[in-house]
């Protein structure tokens, strides 16, 4: 049997994962982290973005993340999210309608709209766009 690693994945809503798994892959902000078990211990800033749970036996489970923090112990990885979703649960038409919202925002130069909110707005989109996309490719 493979070693494994327990991954807790907590949003503000829900517990969305708890399990054991033989890998991690993060979309933290210096780009994507491998999680494998007994890795040094680490604590990054997330990125939004999807994050994947590779379980014993391989199966994968896809969840987007808005970005959050990544705890990494030898035996344990914890994630904390202001927002999780489970990649098949991410509604494409929402996520493409923000696009189009923060984008709007952005190029209307006399709007009295928050820039940098609007920007976190495009980026969590696209993150959610280019998930979707990546599910696809897989057939699922």
């Amino acid at each position: 049997m493979a070693s494994t690693i327990r991954v807790e994945i907590v949003s503000a809503e829900d517990e969305i994962f708890s399990g054991e798994a033989e890998m991690v892959f993060a979309p933290a902000v210096e780009g994507e982290v491998g999680i494998a078990p007994r890795h040094a211990p680490l604590l990054t800033f997330l990125r939004p973005g999807e994050l994947r749970v590779r379980r014993p036996g391989g199966e994968e489970e896809n969840i987007f993340v808005s970005g959050g923090m990544l705890e990494i112990q030898p035996h344990v990885v914890t994630v904390l999210s202001d927002t999780a979703v489970r990649a098949h649960d991410l509604d494409e038409a929402a996520a493409l309608e923000a696009k189009e919202r923060a984008e709007r925002m952005l190029a209307d130069s006399k709007a009295d709209i928050d820039e940098a909110k609007a920007r976190a707005e495009l980026i969590q989109a696209a993150a959610q766009l280019q998930a979707i996309k990546r599910l696809r490719k897989k057939g699922r």
